[in-house]
């Protein structure tokens, strides 16, 4: 029995390289046992992980490691997302190529990743930069096309004139190019789509077959698909010029009665129209493209607009006029580029209407308020009836919108209707062109004589040239002749390749299909991916709730239609997890400070910081997001060197529910670091294991009780990934453990068999959390098997069902106490000992118990 500390840095790279020489994580090709994959995202290899990849990874491997056990042939892959603009900047800033720039870093971090002891199948590791990879999303690219799930059509961007290239909407900062600073332009470009609004109807619908989603994010996607019912209402210009009416489309109807203004977008063909002999208003429509785009951006912005000097007829009453202006709120891209404006019951008009003197009529009121003063400092968008709208008054919203609705469709406006209904899509189609050299070459030539030709399959991949310069602002692929220009495939003349690259989310929508084969000369074996898809248990951030998440679900659906998988959802369940967060410190100067910097001293309940060496005093700011920025940072490789990677581990998944942020504290890993002593204590002092008596004491029992319950809740809890409370378990049955030992050195042999089990109960539930430990301590407890080879014991349920039931007692609602009876007792002899109870009988005072309620085998309610 030794009485050496637990050494983690002896111990865990040579647990690593004892799994490494068996291959015990490597999924085989076939296999009789049921099928369970676990993926967390995939990384970008930006150089080095952080706190945030341990606690990702963690969460999937502790569910790994005991599905293994559990007896589940367990597919956990890694993979690197490896392309994109960052890799492009480096090659800019270092004078270094993409290439090397990011194998570099996948070298770094495979190595970082591989010392936290994960038990991932290397053998599959993948990078999207990798032409083997890359030349496969080639593949499914043709195919779309060929499917016509991939189209080519002109497309308004923001262009950076600096840089060269088109930015996304969140790139655009007060007008400028988040890098350049350059004033961004509108551009007109031919871009490459993937028909995503094909599956809109399904992809909406099917987010309700997703129980093991959040509720959160399944209700984000479903706002971002937009599915919304309502009219496209024409309205006829007073004053026709180059037109003679302009189309609506709303989703409330109801309040057309307080419309004091249509808006059109910049883009819009009237806006367009009006500003060839209108220069001021030319200047106005400059000055809304070159803002960005986004919903985030247009919420902030002040909104703007420019009257047109036209005017609409109101759709019910011919006599009502209406302004029409240019406003830079107004998208073409979302219903007709057109909107009315009804200030009253919508904020963004009102904040509109208040600036340009517009009128604001109240048409929606609950029974007998004041309209006016509902409406006197904001919108008012309660419910409520009909007011100030003529026919429609008393009615409530939804009959007025019917209403509505009959009267414009059987009402004309030239030979047409007023209005019809229609359903109306937030969603657009995916716009895949990037012009970036570090991304999937799109496989298209372009020929002047026979327009877009695929490139011919038998010359997948399209290579990336590795021999381009950086040296100019602008895509490189634009400036390498003897790649660009080539023979066309139909004719045989000059043409060129397409030199803009697939957007990065293309290379993460598909990876995991691509994990379950990835040495296949096709996309996916179909047999292979039927085994495995959909992703049993998929972890990653809340921030990819959105794109990710959805692009992955129309790409699923997609390469089903295309033949490659048969199964429409990715991820069967989902689960994202909470930031890694840290406390913020400044000098007296305003200068960020790292953790590493200062030393913390806490003194009658105050926590002081200061700077080591010098002693300054540092001011101890918010808990944020750990980033470089505020170098609120900590390095993973410092932990990994100084407490070992399951210490790391074990706090990472103990503090907080694995949904929530965890906040990383010094006192919270050293004691984590006491767990890890504790745990390595117990297994040495364990007994060894007598055989099994006939009959076990009371004090046995007790133990085996909580040890088998331990080992029953902690399954349960891993389970449902609810991490945190699986830590408390093991705290629970540590302490039992170690009170017994401490109570019983020369324990009879019922008790030292007990004890004997609780400490292998310990190590078996500790083990997916802090597998290096648990192999250490095995081996300790006289086993010649692996531990990560080993299943996981059944709980007996004969100790996991206790004979008495503890109810809490709550005197006119608020607990005062509890009890412990005998879970068969009857309510009588509840009421008896709660009338008894010192507590009960303080908190009533003088006042007479009036009645007990008692809910069997849950809870007392006093009554005075």
């Amino acid at each position: 029995m030794t009485t050496e500390r637990y050494n983690a840095r002896e111990a865990e790279p040579r647990w690593q390289a004892e799994w490494e020489k068996r291959k015990l994580f490597e999924t085989a090709a076939t296999s009789e046992k049921p099928p369970y994959y676990v993926l967390e995202m995939f990384p970008y290899p930006s150089g080095r992980i952080h706190m945030g990849h341990v606690r990702n990874y963690a969460m999937g491997d502790v569910v790994a490691r005991y599905k293994r056990a559990k007896g589940f042939d367990v597919l956990h892959p890694m993979g690197w997302d490896a392309f994109g603009l960052p890799a492009e900047n480096a090659a800019m800033e270092r004078k270094v190529h993409p290439k090397a720039w990011t194998y570099e870093n996948i070298a770094t971090m495979r190595s970082q990743l591989k010392s936290i002891g994960l038990s991932l199948d290397w053998s599959r590791e993948i990078a999207t930069c990798d032409p083997d990879y890359y030349a496969q999303q080639q593949a499914l690219f043709l195919d779309l096309l060929e499917a016509g799930l991939a189209y080519r059509r002109k497309s308004k961007v923001n262009w950076d004139p600096v840089d060269n290239t088109v930015l996304a909407n969140e790139q655009v900062v007060d007008g400028r190019g988040w890098r350049s600073g350059a004033l961004v332009e509108q551009r007109e470009l031919t871009q490459w789509f993937l028909k995503i609004t094909d599956f809109a109807e399904d992809l909406l619908g099917a987010l309700d077959d997703l129980p093991r989603w959040p509720e959160k994010v399944r209700t984000m996607q479903k706002n971002w698909i937009g599915r919304s019912e309502g009219l496209l209402v024409r309205w006829a210009l007073a004053n026709p010029a180059d037109a003679t009416e302009i189309q609506v489309y709303t989703t409330r109807p109801d309040t057309l009665f307080g419309a004091s203004f249509l808006a059109v977008a910049a883009d819009h063909p009237i806006a367009a129209a009006r500003a060839q002999s209108n220069p001021a208003l030319q200047a106005f429509i400059e000055e809304c493209r070159r803002a960005g785009t986004s919903a985030a951006a247009l919420e902030t912005a002040e909104k703007m607009g420019y009257d047109t000097g036209l005017k609409v007829r109101h759709p019910f009453d011919p006599a009502i006029e209406v302004p029409v202006y240019v406003a830079n709120f107004v998208l073409m891209d979302y219903g007709t580029g057109a909107i009315f404006g009804c200030p009253a019951h919508d904020q963004r008009d009102y904040d509109f209407a208040s600036k340009y003197g517009l009128p604001i009529v109240p048409v929606v009121a609950p029974q007998g308020a004041d309209a006016q003063a509902l409406v006197a400092t904001h919108a008012y968008d309660g419910d409520g009836v009909m007011i100030n709208s003529r026919f429609l008054d008393g009615m409530t919203t939804d009959a007025a919108f019917e209403e509505v609705a009959r009267r414009l469709e059987s009402a004309t406006l030239g030979n047409a209707a007023v209005a019809e209904r229609k359903v109306n899509w937030r969603l657009r189609d995916w716009g895949i062109s990037r012009q970036r050299y570090w991304g999937c070459p799109i496989p298209v030539i372009h020929c002047e004589s026979c327009g877009p030709q695929p490139a011919p399959r038998d010359s997948l991949p399209v290579l990336l040239p590795d021999d381009v310069s950086f040296d100019q602002p602008g895509n490189p692929l634009d400036r390498h002749p003897t790649w660009r220009d080539v023979a066309c495939p139909a004719c045989g003349g000059p043409a060129r390749r397409e030199t803009d690259t697939m957007d990065t989310f293309v290379d993460s929508s598909w990876y995991f299909a691509r994990f379950t084969a990835p040495r296949a000369k096709t996309p996916t074996e179909k047999t292979v991916a039927g085994r495995w898809l959909p992703v049993d248990q998929y972890i990653g951030g809340v921030e990819h709730a959105i794109l990710h998440l959805l692009y992955s679900r129309f790409f699923t659906r997609a390469m089903k239609t295309t033949g490659h998988v048969g199964v429409d959802e990715p991820f069967a369940g989902l689960f994202t997890q909470g930031m890694v967060v840290h406390e913020t410190y400044k000098d007296a100067a305003g200068e960020w400070i790292a953790p590493a910097e200062i030393a913390i001293t806490e003194a009658d309940g105050v926590r002081r910081a200061a700077k080591i060496g010098s002693g300054e005093p540092i001011e101890i700011g918010a808990i944020e997001k750990m980033s470089k920025s505020k170098k609120n940072v900590v390095d993973p490789n410092d932990i990994l060197e100084t407490y070992g990677a399951d210490t790391a581990r074990w706090f990472m998944l103990s503090d907080s529910p694995p949904e929530r942020d965890v906040i990383w504290t010094e006192a919270g890993v050293e004691g984590a670091s006491r767990f890890v002593q504790r745990v390595w204590r117990l297994a040495n002092e364990a007994p060894m294991a007598p055989v099994e008596p006939e009959a076990f004491g009371d004090a046995a029992t007790a133990l085996r009780r909580i040890s088998h319950g331990a080992l029953a809740r902690v399954g349960e809890d891993i389970e449902r990934l609810r991490f945190n409370r699986c830590v408390a378990a093991a705290n629970e049955l540590a302490n039992a453990l170690g009170q017994s030992l401490a109570n019983a050195p020369s324990p009879e042999s019922d008790l030292a068999f007990a004890q004997r089990e609780a400490a292998e109960h310990l190590v078996r539930i500790v083990s997916p959390f802090m597998p290096h430990l648990a192999e250490e301590a095995w081996a300790a407890l006289g086993h010649e098997t692996l531990i990560a080879e080993s299943a996981w014991p059944k709980a007996d349920p004969a100790l996991l069902a206790t004979d008495t039931v503890t109810l809490p007692v709550q005197v006119n609602g608020k607990k005062r106490d509890e009890i412990v009876v005998s879970r068969e007792a009857d309510s009588a002899s509840i009421e008896k000992i709660v009338r008894e109870l010192a507590a009960v009988t303080s908190a009533i005072g003088d006042k007479p118990i009036r009645k007990i309620i008692v809910v069997p085998q849950r809870i007392v309610n006093v009554v005075a």
